[in-house]
């Protein structure tokens, strides 16, 4: 069984909130490091006192620097990822690479994907796209083989997440990724609550395309989404969803057809987002530092425990039991869930509620045995003083 690493709680003084607060929503927005406040001041003061040079003295280098740690936290190569504001925008920049108008015009993908990849991937029917949904039977995880079967020789994409958001399902992409490829379908996996908490090695895994941002286990705020290109597919692909900084020399501003930049830039858009850079540098550089495969040993030894004393207490698990398909998240399924969850922000108990799912709680690596215990007692305390009958039925 893995085992708490006390070591870890060093990190504790880097985020401020955790003097004031139970934080335990890392699979939602993590705490946000000491570091960024500084960041925040070197992006205003670079911009207060250089103005325009700011571009050619700084915030160019920025994009490419701050992707180049991502691949490190993947074991991806430089130069293979780019970065963007948001997952919707990674997944819209893959699509416009591809059509639908021949015989492989099929896209798979799982009835617990985030709904957001779903809306998008939905409306690609209207460009010819078939779209076939993998239900889940128990509303935790996806029946592997009955995924695996949905993908054929007329699928062309699978996207597909690593960790499911509801039910912290850790999916086997290894398998999905092996079937896709050998059928000749490419896979798009979605790493945003994986990266950070659970293991990410595309060097092993061998994706097509990775996605994700850095507002969860990464500590990195809002605005820092990232998509890694297989590097042997990367020089083959010319993104429909494109923009000058995706042009091999953009500020020559040359009219017409674009001059492609290498990857990861030909994957490039509009102006970046220069400030949401500086925001998630700090977090995503404390995960390289730590690393995530002794961050996921005491992930699972946290969860363990919360999982151990909610059962005690007669919670019923919406999450996986075993490590093998438990992501970093415990989720229970309780009644009155959303006020409770109500109360518990009140009292700072930093969770969230999500339906189907009921109550998640997520550890992080700064989260100590105590605050476990703590969490899974206040609920208890909440149910049964009915401290939660002051919440109306909404919660945000």
């Amino acid at each position: 069984m893995p085992a708490h690493d006390p070591a870890l709680l060093e990190w504790r003084s880097e985020f401020p909130i955790l003097a004031s607060t139970t934080y335990m929503n890392s699979n939602s927005l993590g705490a946000m490091p000491r570091g960024v406040y500084d960041e925040m001041k070197a992006f205003a003061d670079l911009w207060a006192t250089r103005g325009v040079r700011a571009w050619h003295e700084g915030w160019i280098d920025m994009v490419g620097e701050v992707a180049n740690i991502y691949a490190d936290v993947m074991n991806a190569p430089h130069g293979s990822v780019s970065m963007h504001q948001n997952v919707a925008i990674a997944q819209w920049i893959i699509l416009s690479c591809f059509d639908f108008k021949g015989p492989r015009n099929k896209i798979v993908y799982t009835g617990m994907n985030f709904p957001s990849v779903m809306y998008i991937y939905e409306e690609q029917r209207r460009n010819g796209a078939e779209i076939v949904t993998v239900p889940s039977e128990d509303g935790i995880g996806i029946d592997l083989e009955r995924l695996l079967n949905a993908i054929d020789d007329r699928t062309l994409l699978v996207p597909v997440s690593h960790v499911l958001f509801r039910s912290a399902y850790v999916q086997n992409a290894r398998a999905i990724i092996e079937k896709a490829h050998a059928v000749g379908a490419k896979v798009i996996l979605d790493t945003y609550q994986s990266l950070g908490c659970v293991p990410v090695d595309v060097k092993t895994l061998d994706p097509d395309f990775v996605v994700g941002g850095s507002v969860k286990w990464i500590c990195g705020g809002p605005g820092a989404g990232y998509l890694y290109v297989r590097p042997e597919l990367a020089r083959t692909l010319e993104p429909a969803c494109t923009g000058w900084f995706a042009h091999k020399k953009p500020f020559e501003f040359v009219p017409g057809k674009i001059d492609w930049a290498e990857p990861a830039h030909r994957f490039d858009n509009g102006t970046p987002h220069i400030p949401a850079l500086y925001a998630c540098r700090s977090g995503i550089s404390i995960i390289r530092e730590i690393g995530v495969e002794r961050i996921r040993r005491n992930s699972l030894a946290l969860t363990d425990r919360i999982i151990d004393r909610a059962e005690a207490k007669g919670f019923k698990l919406t999450v996986p039991r075993d490590h093998e398909h438990r992501g970093g998240t415990v989720a229970f399924d309780l009644p009155h869930a959303k006020q409770v969850a109500a109360e518990m922000l009140a009292r700072d108990f930093v969770i969230d509620w999500r339906p189907q799912a009921g109550i998640r709680v997520s550890p992080h690596f700064y989260s100590s045995p105590e605050e476990c215990d703590r969490v899974v007692d206040v609920i208890e305390e909440i149910l049964e003083t009915k401290a939660y009958e002051k919440h109306g039925e909404d919660l945000y």
